[in-house]
């Protein structure tokens, strides 16, 4: 939890205990509860009216699918374009090096 070991949160557990004693640490830890609860609820309830944004505009999970897989596809496809006419450049200046005359023929 958050990177605390088990020594870490008992010591901080005293730390609380000492400053604000024993009979406020329960009172705090229900507000504490209260106040992650509260926070829970409002993420569900922001997720659930994002939920209903969505299919109310005609998209669901799958269409939404749908499209990033058409757009990876898309992107997939001109990157293979783009490293297909490089390659091909490639080995045309390759051949061309290797067939020319004079003092920059390679030795083979």
């Amino acid at each position: 939890m958050f990177g605390i070991g088990g020594g870490e949160l008992v010591f901080i557990m005293f730390i609380v205990l000492m400053l604000f004693g024993s009979d406020k640490v329960p009172e705090m830890a229900r507000t504490m509860g209260k106040a992650m609860a509260q926070l829970k609820n409002a993420t569900n309830d922001i997720k659930s009216e994002i939920q209903k944004g969505i299919e109310s505009n005609g998209l669901d999970q799958k269409s939404l699918s749908d499209m990033t897989g058409n757009i990876n596809s898309q992107i997939s496809k001109a990157k293979e374009d783009l490293l297909g006419d490089t390659l091909t450049q490639a080995n045309k200046v390759k051949e061309d090096i290797e067939d020319a005359t004079g003092p920059v023929k390679r030795q083979k």
